[in-house]
């Protein structure tokens, strides 16, 4: 199992000399099989330098949407193998209540905000709505449950072989518990990270700033370090980066975490361009 970080800056890009290093784009991750299975993990703008590297003889691509803030949609509009006739693209998002998974993607992909409607790419695509449930794409086994974000939102498990990945990118478990996770059967999320092997999950603000965004779906450096600890997982991706975040600034952060911490497993912030073999 190969995943690659695409794009892990929050809510809005923020390309600039400042966040060289941990980069700009919006949440984007792909895990690919040895027997050539790609899944893309949302679509943020980090999707377009993807685009340019996929080989032509991919024919089939699964993009699995955790939900559909703009942040993890915007480079959906660009992705390549969308308009390429020969291509089948699968795209799986959160069910609602109120409107399909196509009627709301194509709020975006439609003028005045996009110059294309969604119906005119030339690619075979298909849609499926997921909430709790667990299907097979290719070799992967993936799991999807709803998770504690504003609006509809899911959390995915992704299992290849004897290798676990859970990407929460999006994602506020201390939400009610005066920012506290509780025990695990009631903590947002806890069956899709538990023992995973590599856990991608949000880490959008420091202790001090979360009071302040209480409520916007997203958990502080520390609340990431305790769910990792909670679900035992090998090794903990922070995600998610604010965008007034530096590099700097986020160097600082994780080595303090880290030092009153002290976790058990292995923290490696996600940056663009990061490789992680899962063998």
């Amino acid at each position: 199992m190969r995943v690659e970080l695409w794009g892990t800056r929050g809510s809005i890009a923020a390309p600039g000399p400042e966040t060289n290093r941990y980069g700009g784009n919006t949440s984007c991750v792909t895990i690919e099989g040895a027997l050539g299975t790609l899944l893309v993990l949302d679509a943020g703008t980090g999707i377009r330098r993807l685009s340019a590297v996929i080989p032509p003889t991919l024919t089939r691509i699964d993009i699995l949407l955790t939900h559909l803030h703009l942040d993890h949609i915007q480079g959906l509009g660009f992705f390549g193998p969308l308009r390429q006739p020969h291509s089948e693209v699968h795209i799986w998002g959160p069910a609602s209540t109120t409107l399909t998974l196509r009627e709301r993607l194509s709020r975006y992909l439609s003028p005045p905000l996009f110059p294309v409607y969604m119906r005119d790419m030339t690619a075979m695509v298909q849609l499926h709505e997921v909430s709790s449930e667990t299907f097979t794409i290719g070799e992967f086994t993936v799991t999807s449950a709803p998770i504690v974000h504003t609006g509809p939102t899911v959390g995915f498990r992704v299992e290849g072989g004897d290798k676990t990945v859970a990407y929460l990118p999006d994602h506020e478990p201390a939400l009610g518990n005066n920012g506290f996770l509780a025990g695990p059967e009631w903590t947002s999320g806890y069956a899709l990270a538990a023992e995973s092997d590599l856990l991608i999950h949000d880490a959008q603000y420091t202790s001090e700033e979360y009071e302040s965004y209480v409520g916007f779906g997203h958990s502080s450096i520390g609340q990431a370090f305790q769910f990792a600890a909670m679900t035992r997982t090998k090794e903990l991706i922070p995600f998610h980066h604010d965008p007034t975040h530096s590099d700097d600034m986020l160097d600082q952060l994780f080595a303090q975490q880290v030092r009153a911490a002290r976790p058990d497993f292995k923290v490696t912030p996600g940056a663009e361009g990061m490789l992680f073999e899962l063998c």
